[in-house]
């Protein structure tokens, strides 16, 4: 997992006032938390933190925070933005080490379409899960879980049960849940349907038949 760097400077004090003072100075408070330790107050350059909470992964990509002579291995737990300009506020981040656990969510990616009969008789990838919830060590979460389609017919599926991960992950889900199907184009519901009616008819015929060739029973004698 590739690692990012975020320069810091320490903040004074925590504190409502002194977070706006530093949002008016151009930087972005934050907070370095976890690990049994005390809190770090410290302050972002706001275009650099903004740049990267953009980022696809951001919550799950390990950043090596330098503040002055120190340095603190970290993951973004929380961006708060503000509910009209959407500018980033404050973020939240937690002290990692290698034996530190974690539960995220990871996105999932797709190769193969070109070896999937489905896909080349006209199917769809319908994705039910675009991303897989996971506990793994802080330290090597994956960027993403790749799946591959290649085999996989009409109505054919990838689930939970049948997928490989990489070591030291684990899946929060003890169900075993759909992530992918290969869904068939309308022409070819459409044609599905029709075999389906066209083998049905026999049999509905059949069932039929026997009631429409019976003898209708003698009417009773009526009483005198």
């Amino acid at each position: 997992m590739s690692q990012n760097v975020i320069t810091a400077e320490l903040r004074d004090r925590a504190g409502k006032g002194t977070a706006r003072a530093t949002r008016r100075a151009g930087k972005v408070p934050a907070v370095i938390y976890g690990g049994k330790k005390e809190p770090v107050m410290i302050s972002l350059d706001s275009k650099e933190i903004e740049t990267l909470s953009r980022k696809a992964g951001f919550t799950t990509k390990l950043f090596e925070v330098k503040v002055g002579k120190d340095a603190y291995h970290v993951l973004a737990r929380d961006a708060q933005r503000h509910p009209v300009s959407e500018a980033l506020e404050h973020v939240d981040f937690l002290r990692v080490d290698p034996k530190t656990r974690i539960r995220v969510a990871v996105p999932v990616k797709f190769t193969g379409s070109e070896k999937s009969p489905g896909i080349k008789r006209g199917g769809v990838l319908n994705i039910v899960m675009h991303s897989i919830e996971l506990t793994a060590a802080a330290t090597s979460i994956p960027a993403a879980i790749t799946l591959d389609l290649a085999g996989l017919e009409i109505n054919d599926g990838i689930h939970s049960s049948t997928i490989k991960l990489p070591d030291g992950c684990q899946l929060v889900s003890k169900d075993d849940f759909t992530i992918a199907t290969i869904a068939a184009p309308s022409a070819i519901r459409s044609e599905l349907k029709e075999k389906a009616a066209a083998a049905a008819a026999p049999a509905a015929e059949a069932a039929a038949a026997p009631a429409a060739g019976a003898k209708a029973a003698p009417a009773a004698p009526a009483k005198k």
